[in-house]
């Protein structure tokens, strides 16, 4: 031995000579879930850098100002002007799109830009048939238009074919295939029209009051700081309702559910490392039993504890690093392998790289989790005696390690919550994710203790007497050397993962499919003008087919000031401050039981403007009866003080305000009504029909067509978990093999007794087939349970919704355990059965 190699070290590389045989599972589990993490962090990370690279092109521009109800002023526009080398003015609204065959109207909705002829700033629209912008929108007989496909589809449109929006006729030039700045809109209800603005002049559909969004875009100066020029558009037209982006956060809706998923993603790969920890202790655990003779010769031989202690920690820590290094690289190289197929599933810009952080950020996570999982069984070495050598010893001794170690793990275990809570950005979902991790770990090893005991008391049973496989079956599961715990940990959390998955889409189908007709309208009617209400009321209360009617005014504004104070300085991020709110107005209070707080004004108040708030956003601001709002209505600043604080309910997709003024606060000030329609859906069509043929400006919302998109979306995000899930009993089957594995050599001596005995190989095969149903079983129905109270938690409290069990995923899941416990136990069956009796009990004489 020289004197620089410690003892340690010489026994750790003489100890893996014997090569990785054992460690096969130890490396997958590792590796598998360090590379999940690694794979869904690096995508994340390439979106956010597309989003930064192209940020002018999604956004239309180095820079947007934009407006509601209103054009920019003289002022405003002047400014623009002295700031950019290039300003292109849009507009935005809704719409019905209509088309008359034959005397027969269609319509579909539609989300209409109104373009000038500097649009696009940045980027290209794409069209088929393949020709400019300018030409498929120029004005020859009547004005041009390009149209989504998706929309062009569903009305059975052609090239070539004449509409309507409003008063005015469009002819369809052509499909647009791509919008440079599709992303920068968020969540549309309908499919995208472009015009021209000069087109929409004719079309009525720009009235006072109606509702309508203009934006923009500057392209600015090489060399123009963006924070100079939004602290001075700022400090100039803040207050006017001006609200500002640039090309530093082009789509911030986007870039926060990116940020938000890959978040959560990340959070349900820990769940995954957390199934193959299980794996990776198992491993180590079962490595060291088959070296208690090694142990003990060792400490024969006058080894210390600590020195054996740190030969195996060694040895574990190099493989430790094999499993991190083999999970990094798959995680970096699945996301570029595969980002064909990522970039077209996605609407934003993705730049594919190799990125450092979500790499460490795996590598942090593996190494603390192998460090949790490993600690256990190396620390139990030290239990191990000399005496080991003249005895026949099975295993290290059942006691727990010394408290220093127990303490360790816990620490350990406090340091990764902490790390993944930190690197989230979300805390109280990696707080909550975690917490329910845990719980469900605790909840399944709690619930395999239950099943060892209760199988080994039916095994004893009298009832069971002539069963013998099943006697014997149960005897094994409730056994001393059972893999009861580790089946249920492994292949519980992936399928409590999974059977949460499936309860929640479950219940979101229901709620569209069963809970829509009695709660939710038909249509929501928008854009209707003063003079428009009555004949509109008049049509619909009148049929019978129309169960409720409710109208209400209706106006946008922007909260700007809270108590004299900045809004954002106030209320954060809070999505009411971001971007304009509905303001609504009213001179009857509403039923007692909605006023929280407060009271509201009397029918013929003529005081200074008062206001009623929503209680829960109320709380979330911070706002109080008294406090003092500032809010921009078309340029018009108006400060009302809050006298009510009222319960508003947005789940029925009824009306609903956050932001209700006393009706002298907006005396005179131009605005149009909201509706919703309650119908039978056989009278939807003929409602529809009606009133759009009489105000071709009032656009019809099919609130059951909004609330499929906003289902769609739900349901895409649950197949994202649903593939994180995956990966987890990816690894839990992973494990389920290093158990049956490990559990090979007990099941050679247990076929080789029960041989002796007279059982036939059917029989014994009967007995761990059904050993290995029983636990597979098991833990499906201790994941049904986890699940189902996930399920409830998220529809509870995340969806604000009821819950109800949804039995069909429960079946399939306790059925799926069940089959994949059996098919990895008869996979390390069939050797014990040609084992012969007489060599393996010779063997253990």
């Amino acid at each position: 031995m020289t004197p620089w190699s410690p003892m340690f070290l010489r026994i750790a590389r003489r100890e893996l000579r014997g090569g990785l045989k054992g460690f096969r599972i130890f490396l997958a589990c590792l590796a598998l879930g360090v590379a999940a993490i690694a794979a869904v962090g690096s995508v994340r990370e390439a979106i956010e850098a597309g989003l930064t690279r192209e940020g002018a092109v999604i956004l239309g521009g180095d820079a947007e100002m934009s407006f509601t109800y209103r054009f920019a002023d003289p002022d405003e526009r002047a400014f623009m002007d002295g700031i950019a080398s290039r300003v292109s003015e849009t507009v935005d609204f809704r719409s019905m799109v209509v088309i008359d065959r034959d005397g027969t109207l269609e319509r579909g909705l539609t989300q209409v830009r109104g373009v000038d002829s500097a649009y696009p700033l940045y980027g290209h629209v794409t069209l088929d048939p393949a020709i400019p912008l300018e030409q498929a929108l120029a004005t020859t007989d009547r004005p041009g238009a390009v149209m989504d496909p998706v929309l062009i589809d569903r009305l059975a449109l052609r090239i070539g074919d004449i509409f309507r929006l409003g008063t005015q006729e469009f002819e369809l030039r052509a499909a647009m295939l791509t919008e440079p700045d599709g992303a920068s809109g968020g969540f549309g209800l309908g499919p995208r029209t472009i015009v021209t603005l000069d087109g929409l002049s004719g079309s009525n559909l720009l009235a006072p009051g109606t509702l309508y969004e203009t934006q923009y875009r500057l392209a600015l100066p090489p060399g123009r700081d963006l924070q100079t020029a939004e602290t001075e558009a700022r400090a100039r037209f803040e207050d006017s309702g001006m609200r500002w982006r640039d090309s530093r956060n082009g789509a911030p809706g986007m870039q926060e559910f990116i940020e938000r998923i890959g978040a959560f993603l990340v959070l349900v790969g820990l769940a995954g490392l957390a199934v193959g920890g299980v794996g990776i202790s198992s491993a180590v655990r079962a490595y060291l039993e088959g070296k208690i003779e090694t142990i003990a010769t060792l400490k024969t031989l006058g080894a210390e504890s600590r020195t054996i202690f740190a030969a195996y920690f060694a040895q574990i820590g190099l493989l430790t690093l094999v499993g991190l290094a083999l999970g990094l690289t798959l995680g970096a190289l699945l996301p570029l392998a595969l980002s064909p197929i990522i970039a077209a599933q996605l609407p934003v810009p993705i730049a594919f790289a190799i990125y450092p952080g979500p790499l460490a950020e795996a590598a942090l996570y593996g190494a603390l989790t192998a460090l949790i999982f490993t600690l256990w069984p190396l620390a139990r070495t030290e239990q191990v005696r000399a005496a080991a050598l003249f005895r026949d010893a099975s295993g290290p001794q059942r006691a727990w390690p010394r408290p220093i170690w127990t303490a360790t793990i816990l620490g350990l275990s406090v340091a990764l919550v902490g790390l993944a809570t930190w690197l989230s950005g979300i805390p109280r979902l990696a707080m909550g994710t975690a917490a329910g991790i845990i719980g469900s770990l605790l909840l399944l090893m709690l619930s395999a203790l239950a099943i060892r005991a209760l199988s080994r008391r039916l095994s004893r049973a009298r009832l069971l007497r002539g069963r013998t496989a099943l006697r014997t079956a149960l005897g094994a599961v409730g056994g001393p050397g059972s893999e009861a715990t580790s089946v249920v940990l492994s292949l519980g959390l992936g399928l409590a993962v999974l059977a949460a998955v499936g309860q929640i889409d479950a219940n979101l189908r229901a709620a569209i499919q069963r809970d829509l007709p009695t709660v939710a309208p038909s249509y929501f009617f928008v854009d209707i003008q003063p003079d428009q209400l009555q004949p509109f009321l008049d049509r619909v209360t009148n049929d019978p087919a129309v169960s409720r009617v409710d109208t209400a005014p209706m106006l946008r504004g922007v909260i700007t000031r809270i108590n004299g104070a900045r809004a954002r300085d106030v209320a954060g991020d809070h999505w009411v401050i971001q971007g304009d709110r509905g303001v609504t107005y009213t001179t009857t209070a509403p039923p007692p039981e909605e006023i929280t707080q407060g009271q509201w004004w009397p029918d013929d108040y003529a005081g200074p403007p008062l206001a009623a708030f929503a209680a829960e956003e109320a709380a979330e601001i911070g706002l109080t009866i008294g406090d003092r709002l500032t809010i921009n209505i078309l340029g018009r600043d108006i400060e009302a003080e809050i006298a009510a604080l009222r319960d508003v309910r947005f789940e029925n997709a009824g009306i609903g305000f956050v932001l209700t003024l006393s009706q002298n606060a907006l005396a005179g000030a131009p605005h149009t009504h909201i509706a919703t329609v309650y119908a039978e859906e056989q009278a939807e069509a003929a409602i529809l029909r009606d009133v759009a043929g009489d105000a071709p400006n009032i656009t019809a919302i099919r609130v059951r067509d909004a609330l499929d998109r906003v289902a769609d979306a739900l349901r895409s995000l649950a197949a994202a978990t649903s593939y994180g899930a995956a990966a987890t009993l990816l690894t839990g089957f992973i494990v389920l093999i290093g158990a049956a594995a490990a559990g090979e050599r007990g099941r050679v001596f247990e076929a080789a007794v029960m041989k002796t005995l007279g059982a036939s190989r059917a029989g014994i095969l009967g007995s761990f087939a059904l050993r290995s149903a029983i636990l597979g079983a098991a833990a499906g129905i201790v994941a049904i349970c986890a699940g189902a109270l996930g399920g409830w938690a998220v529809m509870t409290f995340v969806m604000d919704s009821t819950y109800r069990f949804e039995p069909v995923s429960a079946v399939a899941i306790i059925l799926g355990g069940a089959l994949a416990t059996l098919l990895s136990g008869l996979a390390f069956a069939w050797r014990p059965l040609a084992t012969r009796p007489a060599r393996v009990l010779r063997a253990r004489d």
